[in-house]
């Protein structure tokens, strides 16, 4: 029997483009705050960083959640998922902060019909 790929389910397709959407969405946002969007979609073997943006001398690394609502973005982020964001961006510090510029990861929440929610700093070890 030949193996499916996960990528062929339609929901795991339509839930694949809601969240480069939100992402795309996010970078929009953020660009209209005054950031510069350094890199999208970065992969580590630690995981992967949503956006990577500069404003002045701070890098963030953002990690990206759309939800269908917003009761459900109070649970799209938690303490393991914002590790492995964590790790993966200690792994690209190098890469992006490499002239000394300070660096924090935040995460950006959007449904639809809602400002997006900005949270700086989300991750403090």
């Amino acid at each position: 029997m030949p193996r499916v790929r996960a990528s062929a389910d339609p929901a795991r397709r339509a839930a694949e483009a809601a969240g480069r959407r939100g992402e795309r969405l996010a970078a929009w946002w953020l660009r209209l705050k005054g950031w510069r969007i350094l890199d999208r979609r970065v992969k580590t073997k630690a995981g992967e960083i949503d956006l990577v943006a500069k404003r002045g001398k701070l890098v963030a690394f953002v990690e990206v959640k759309a939800r269908r609502t917003a009761a459900e973005l109070d649970y799209a982020i938690d303490a393991r998922r914002l590790a492995r964001v964590a790790a993966a961006a200690e792994l690209l510090v190098p890469v992006y902060a490499a002239g000394g510029e300070d660096v924090r990861i935040d995460v950006i929440l959007m449904a639809p019909g809602e400002r997006p929610r900005h949270i700086e700093n989300a991750w403090m070890p």
